[in-house]
């Protein structure tokens, strides 16, 4: 195809469909083709995020947990649709398998070339996160009503089951939760990111008063928050901790603890401290200690309802790195202590998935480390995780 013909086709494309031809023109100079023949895959799950693609001819399917005895197609996309553009956006792995259907033509954009794009370029930022927002309401709404059509399917099922045992419904719902996470989460987590995308171009924007940019931070961290969340049920429904270890330099991640802290308990009267006394860096999966520290953090928060003390320190211990969360909070008592890293249980009124404590067991114990708790009802709680210095 001349690159003529690619300015019509781009034309054609809804995604550009508020681009002037300029614009146009100026993605066109981006655009590379690329062909793959039938059964051949495009990229796998997990993959890192390098470009996204333009169907011209033939047909991909999108796959989750593509080559495993749980492998479930998703969708069948044709001539101009666009795929792969979600990991570019959030910065995240892969979250499917596509492959070619049929022999295949497509054009694609690397992802350097999509950063210069709206870098350089606000209308077109602009033009793309409008349209991948319309895109992720249509899936969503098709994901919901197919969901609702599943729910119909459970309650049915769960009428008839009515007299099973408690455990057995227990069960019911691990195996539920273990068959859709995947699917649930991979469109939870779509319109997340289109709110931070939304977010970090207003945060970049000129002419916002003061006030107006607190509460878009305010936004934005929520939606961190949110996407926290998703990613809790995430790794549980995996069953395993998947580490990315790495140097980390901890004042730092201290300091990003503290902004995360003192955002959390601003509705608090909490008199908070946190502390590095390790000099040095250290080696561990810092997203996932962090998701550690905060869950922790915002536990000790909901319990300390009348305000307190608040404590996150870090020290070297025989070598180990040793973190200690306290609180002045209502504590637990023996039955709470006893299942306290059962998975779905909490025993907060402040509400959560109840798989807080068991994933940051599972964060620990994969870095070679250990937790104990120290708490009584009245007198507050004391945590210690201990994870190897080095890694």
């Amino acid at each position: 195809m001349e690159r003529i013909g690619y300015f019509q086709f781009l034309r054609t494309i809804y995604f550009f469909k508020d681009l002037d031809d300029t614009d146009i023109r100026d993605i066109m100079a981006y655009c590379h083709e690329t062909s793959f023949s039938a059964g051949e895959v495009v990229f796998w799950e997990n993959d890192e995020a390098d470009r996204f693609y333009i169907i011209m001819s033939g047909e991909v399917e999108v796959w989750k947990g593509y080559g495993s005895d749980q492998a479930d197609m998703l969708a069948v996309h044709g001539p101009g649709h666009l795929f792969g553009e979600m990991a570019l956006v959030d910065e995240l792995p892969r979250s499917a398998t596509v492959k070619s259907r049929g022999n295949t033509r497509v054009l694609y954009i690397g992802q350097d070339e999509f950063q210069k794009i709206l870098q350089e370029k606000p209308m077109v930022a602009f033009a793309i996160v409008k349209s991948l927002s319309a895109m992720v309401r249509k899936s969503n709404d098709t994901f919901l009503e197919d969901l609702r059509e599943r729910n119909k399917r459970l309650e049915i099922a769960n009428r008839d089951l009515q007299t099973a045992q408690s455990e057995l419904l227990k069960s019911e719902r691990l195996s539920t939760l273990g068959k859709f996470s995947s699917m649930i989460l991979h469109d939870i987590r779509n319109p997340i990111s289109v709110v931070k995308a939304y977010t970090d171009l207003l945060l970049i924007s000129e002419g916002i008063p003061q006030k107006n940019m607190d509460y878009i931070r305010n936004i934005r961290f929520e939606a961190e928050r949110l996407n926290q969340l998703a990613n809790e049920l995430l790794d549980y429904s995996r069953g395993e901790i998947r580490l990315d270890m790495g140097s980390v330099d901890l004042d730092g991640f201290f300091l990003r603890l503290e902004e995360w802290v003192r955002r959390r308990f601003a509705s608090r009267r909490c008199e908070i401290t946190l502390r590095n006394g390790h000099q040095g860096p250290v080696i561990f999966d810092q997203e996932r200690m962090f998701r550690a520290l905060t869950n922790l953090s915002d536990n000790a928060r909901k319990a300390m309802t009348m305000g307190g003390s608040f404590s996150l320190t870090a020290e070297d211990n025989d070598g180990w790195l040793l973190f200690t969360v306290s609180d002045t909070g209502e504590g637990m008592n023996k039955e709470v202590l006893e299942r306290v890293f059962e998975p779905f249980y909490s025993s907060s009124k402040g509400g959560g998935t109840g798989l807080g404590m068991a994933i940051v067991k599972s964060t620990v114990e994969a870095h070679g480390g250990n937790i104990e708790i120290d708490s009584a009802p009245g007198k507050g709680t004391r945590i210690f995780l201990r994870i190897p210095l080095h890694g």
